[in-house]
């Protein structure tokens, strides 16, 4: 049984080589509560069904990374590239543990990444965090945070990231949101304009993450600045490192919109009258 509620016009499509893991998954998909799935074998065969895009398409993709003609990351770069799918749900599935393999869908902002084999659980949380990307949620404004003046600067160099991040804000009623492609942009805007909370990248070319917070917390006119962190960085000393420049809070990648909801709630509600 599902542990959460599935919105009706959940249309799930699986992209799997093999036959008897799309069924499994498909069954998964259906025990927890998600009856609209279907299944292909290819990456060229997920395109085709949605193009063009139409209200009966799949709005959730979850494919393998290893794919008879591309890679499930080649698919997800071809989704992110055109306007009309790059807002898409994305899941990877996969038993491939490389950093530097799946690092790109990390960047490419997908939901999450389910390991192979899983369990219902990962299913789970899976799903769930992708509800959170595609639902929009107004719980914000149960906490008196006067969404339309809240004002986002969003640093990340790969569009697809800032595309994923700015959905996601979106999605909790947040409208003014500024990007910026690097750390130097950023401080560029930082010391022009006024902001309510900066969500930065760690890797950047120019100015990394950790210059941009170390700038911020020592040599800004907004010093004060709520900042959260996000990123796919594991090493220990580097996210210390990130701790002590001055963070509000680290988020991983694939961005949980759940994490950058309860930090708004946690920071901002007392900064807005």
């Amino acid at each position: 049984m599902s542990s959460f509620y599935v919105p009706s016009d959940l249309r799930a499509l699986v992209v799997e080589p093999s036959a008897v893991q799309g069924k499994v998954v498909e069954a998964c998909l259906l025990e927890l509560g998600i009856v609209n799935v279907r299944w292909v074998e290819t990456a060229s065969a997920a395109l085709a069904l949605l193009q063009p895009l139409t209200a009966q398409s799949p709005n959730l993709i979850l494919s393998a990374l290893y794919l008879s003609d591309m890679t499930g990351v080649q698919l997800l770069t071809q989704l992110r590239e055109h306007a009309e799918t790059q807002d898409l749900a994305f899941i990877l599935i996969s038993s491939e543990m490389r950093t530097q393999v799946l690092e790109p869908v990390r960047q490419l902002g997908a939901c999450a990444i389910l390991p192979k084999p899983f369990s219902n659980e990962h299913l789970n949380n899976a799903l769930m965090m992708t509800l959170d990307y595609l639902t929009v949620d107004h719980s914000l404004e149960e906490h008196e945070i006067e969404l339309e003046y809240i004002r986002v600067l969003l640093v990340d160099d790969s569009r697809a990231a800032r595309n994923y991040m700015r959905k996601v804000l979106e999605n909790l009623g947040i409208r003014n949101i500024t990007e910026a492609e690097n750390g130097k942009e950023g401080k560029d805007l930082l010391e022009d304009s006024a902001f309510d909370l900066l969500i930065t990248d760690y890797n950047m070319p120019e100015m990394d993450g950790q210059a941009l917070i170390e700038y911020v917390r020592t040599q800004s006119w907004q010093s004060q600045l709520p900042i959260l962190m996000v990123s796919s960085e594991t090493d220990g000393g580097r996210l210390a490192a990130i701790e002590q420049a001055g963070v509000s809070g680290i988020c991983d990648k694939p961005f949980e919109p759940a994490m950058v909801k309860s930090l708004l709630e946690r920071v901002l509600a007392p900064r807005v009258d």
